[in-house]
């Protein structure tokens, strides 16, 4: 190659531009978020306490996982796919535990995978584990997604 320092910098610039377009929520793909975007897009727990204002456009589901977990691993596909069917109907969310442990202790996830499922009004609901096949992974979260996040 001719210019190597020249591409080495392009290459530094395009992959420094393209991490830092935001993904836009509700698009159909799982968003990973940190506590300043949780308190942005879902709930400012430092600001309100005790009273649970919704800060989301949509209905959301946040996954509280960690890498090394296998349900974590296993819940994974299970939500991306659901991301993509309810596209422009509720957004999913996922939190590294390892990495928001002031999440964590805010939620009291004590074990993982943990789920809040937030409707667009009304209080969320936690719940945590997951089924042992992915079909019926599936079908649970498409239940909480319909019962709680979409009911009319």
């Amino acid at each position: 190659m001719k210019y190597p320092v020249l591409f080495a910098v392009i290459l530094s610039a395009l992959l420094t531009t393209t991490s830092a377009i935001p993904v836009l929520a509700g698009e159909g793909d799982v968003v990973k978020i940190d506590k300043a975007q949780f308190k942005a897009k879902i709930m400012d727990y430092e600001k309100s306490p005790k009273v649970w204002k919704y800060e989301g456009k949509l209905p959301c589901v946040v996954d509280f996982y960690a890498d090394w977990c296998g349900p974590c691993r296993l819940a994974s596909p299970a939500l991306e796919e659901l991301a993509k069917k309810y596209k422009g109907k509720i957004v999913v969310y996922k939190v590294n535990t390892d990495q928001e442990r002031e999440l964590s202790t805010v939620f009291g996830i004590s074990g993982i995978p943990a789920f809040l499922w937030v409707p667009q009004t009304g209080n969320p609901t936690m719940t945590s584990g997951v089924a042992r096949s992915p079909t019926e992974i599936f079908t649970q979260f498409e239940k909480m997604i319909t019962d709680v996040l979409l009911k009319k």
